[in-house]
């Protein structure tokens, strides 16, 4: 373990740690954890998810973002190192295999899935060293259309609606308190 040295100079007031997620050395301490697009990086998801879940305090919480469904693997993902894509179901029933009880979930980048599923299906899938991006690489125009599309999802979760398909999923779980 040791001090990240090139965050510190941005967040001066906090001690910022990196660590092996697998096998975070800390029991009973965190009232919350988040781990945002990380899951899908390690092979060993179900270890990182125990060893959360023994960090955090009675009572406490994690929030969980990843990617899912792998029929919409692309190049992005080989070239962001991803080893898989989420299934539905799958990240729910891995928290709750390890102790977690479910607080909420819904898949996120809902209303902008047809757009990703046209750009992956117009490309053919390539090695990671060959990866088209363009995908990623948009006029400001559109993008300003998508980060409208996104806030305006955004503020439907917020309102209540669930949402069954997206490229990513939300997930927050709670270590229950012992009586």
């Amino acid at each position: 373990m040791k001090l990240c040295s090139n965050c510190q100079t941005t967040f001066e007031a906090a001690e910022l740690l990196q660590m092996d997620a697998r096998r975070i050395p800390y029991v009973n301490e965190f009232d919350a954890i988040g781990a945002f697009d990380v899951l899908e990086h390690i092979q060993e998801d179900e270890a990182v998810l125990a060893s959360m879940f023994q960090a955090l305090k009675a009572g406490g919480g994690i929030a969980i973002t990843v990617p899912q469904h792998p029929w919409l693997w692309s190049a992005a993902d080989d070239q962001a190192c991803h080893v898989r894509r989420y299934k539905v179901g799958e990240l729910r029933q891995k928290v709750q295999r390890v102790g977690f009880k479910l607080a909420f979930e819904t898949s996120f980048v809902s209303l902008l899935l047809p757009a990703m599923l046209a750009s992956r299906l117009g490309k053919q899938r390539k090695k990671a060293d060959e990866a088209d991006l363009s995908e990623l690489r948009l006029p400001s125009w559109l993008n300003a259309v998508f980060e409208t599309t996104m806030n305006l999802e955004r503020l439907l979760i917020r309102a209540g609606l669930r949402f069954g398909l997206g490229g990513s999923r939300l997930l927050i779980a709670t270590k229950e308190k012992t009586p």
